[in-house]
């Protein structure tokens, strides 16, 4: 009896062992199998993580090229653009482009050494150059518009005389650009008078969208930017929201008081880190006024890398966006935002998002900017007629 005891006890044990090992046996297995399925699924991931990674650069590399049409393209500003726009500056690393260079008859061989030159430097986002004297070729389907073209003011030359001019290539241009560019074109207009050309323009364009034509005071935004951060010795990138009011001339009113300064505290105004109101109301005001003429002086030459740079900033902005909490000063056809008439092309400070522009409203105006803007939406009212009696 004690015998069969002992064997049955021995036999439990086995029996309680070989379970133990069955089911350490069915443990690892399950184990291998979660294991198993873990392998397959980041397997999965990583095969469909390449194949999207492949799309997105395929759909990168198909992105259709823009025709970006420059007028006066044989001209400093135009010899200094063109490269730019052709490295993707204006629009973008990735944004392939078509240049429609324009020019008149006289410049024709200068424009074809621009051309040449385009081509020589093999730029990778730029797929054609088209250069001409045609304004119709030139026009035919362009996504954007940089108008360099323009007759310049000369030493003693009254401006009803300018706009003589330049009313006539602005009205030929703008019939060009409604009947054969794109729709949904933009239109930036650097030549001087710069507002009252783009006003001539939008009057004789009407279909294009009046938000799709704008004039350049990216240079004067810039121009002032670059003053006070030399006055304060801080790099320019960390200076933000001056304002550009008015007329690309010298009655444009720069305007500080709502600018502000990275530093290593938070952001301040400068009007806290610069409280010499002389300098704020006088010597900075002028000094950005009077920055093309005293260019002028110094080189024996207008602007021209400065407002080409200026122009690729204008668009690049328009285009891809302001950055978030960033404003910009552009020339835009007025909706009556702070009291300034309206069916004139005025520089307000804007943002942008998504390939179009809205005036930043709410800012407060104290009675010093309230008669800076004035004065200079005065002058471009008193232009606007001089250039309607050019017409008749």
């Amino acid at each position: 009896m004690c015998i069969y005891v002992r064997r049955l006890d021995s036999f439990e044990k086995k029996s309680t062992r070989n379970c133990l090992f069955i089911s350490l046996v069915f443990e690892k297995m399950e184990y291998l199998v979660l294991l198993q399925n873990g392998l397959v699924v980041l397997f999965t991931i990583a095969i469909s993580w390449k194949l999207i990674t492949n799309m997105w650069g395929s759909l990168k590399m198909e992105k259709e090229p823009m025709k970006v049409l420059v007028t006066g393209a044989a001209g400093q500003i135009g010899y200094a653009i063109a490269p730019m726009i052709a490295r993707g500056i204006m629009l973008g690393p990735d944004q392939p482009v078509i240049l429609h260079l324009l020019d008149i008859a006289p410049a024709a061989e200068a424009l074809n050494g621009v051309k040449m030159e385009l081509l020589d430097a093999a730029f990778p986002l730029l797929k054609e150059v088209h250069a001409t004297t045609d304004v119709t070729e030139a026009c035919k389907d362009v996504n954007v518009a940089i108008m360099l073209g323009g007759f310049p003011r000369k030493e003693g030359m009254e401006r009803k005389d300018m706009m003589s001019k330049n009313v006539p290539i602005y009205k030929e241009q703008a019939s060009a650009l409604e009947e054969h560019a794109a729709s949904d074109c933009k239109v930036l207009v650097v030549a001087n008078p710069a507002n009252t050309n783009a006003l001539i323009l939008k009057e004789f364009a009407p279909s294009i969208p009046e938000k799709n034509i704008t004039c350049l005071t990216r240079l004067d935004h810039n121009r002032a930017l670059s003053q006070i951060a030399e006055r304060l010795k801080v790099y320019v990138a960390d200076v933000k929201n001056v304002i550009i009011w008015g007329n690309h001339s010298s009655t444009q009113y720069p305007d500080i008081n709502h600018a502000t300064v990275t530093t290593p505290n938070g952001e301040r105004p400068v009007k806290e880190l610069d409280t010499d109101d002389h300098w704020l109301k006088n010597e900075f005001i002028n000094t950005v006024q009077q920055r093309g003429v005293a260019i002028i002086k110094a080189r024996k030459a207008s602007s021209a890398l400065s407002a080409a740079s200026a122009a690729c900033d204008h668009m690049r902005d328009w285009v891809l966006g302001t950055p978030k909490g960033t404003w910009v000063s552009m020339g835009v056809y007025s909706d009556g935002s702070y009291g300034i008439p309206k069916d004139i092309i005025y520089s307000f400070p804007v943002k942008c998002e998504k390939g179009k522009w809205s005036i930043v409203k709410g800012l407060k105006i104290d009675e010093f900017s309230r008669a800076k803007m004035d004065a200079t939406a005065k002058d471009l009212i008193d232009e606007k007629e001089v250039a309607h009696s050019c017409l008749n």
